[in-house]
């Protein structure tokens, strides 16, 4: 992995775990797919704590000096994605997670 993506994955992984996010994935689906390198998922109990989680990764990232593409969903706070282009970041609620199960559609990814 290159040091921007390792940068990337532990410092948004870091960020969801200090703001207590759930069940916290790391796909790596660069073999499957040319839309990113990997995948991060993870859970928020409420619309308040995805928006913290949210906001979390983006200001740890940014503090390092790296800046997301686009943040999507953001206002309806049951699944946001956040670009990193090499890494994708998702914050579902559960039943949004559970929904899209972004897990098994991507069963063929090597899990971090």
């Amino acid at each position: 992995m290159e040091k921007r993506i390792d940068t990337i994955i532990e410092t948004a992984i870091k960020a969801l775990e200090d703001k207590k996010a759930e069940n916290v994935v790391t796909l790596n689906i660069s073999r499957l797919t040319t839309v990113a390198d990997y995948f991060i998922i993870a859970t928020g109990n409420n619309p308040n704590q995805m928006l913290a989680l949210s906001d979390a990764v983006t200001d740890a990232l940014a503090a390092v000096g790296i800046n997301c593409r686009a943040v999507e969903g953001y206002n309806g706070a049951s699944w946001i994605l956040i670009d990193y282009q090499d890494v994708v970041i998702h914050i579902f609620d559960r039943d949004s997670r559970s929904f899209y199960n972004l897990e098994h559609i991507w069963k063929g990814a090597e899990v971090l």
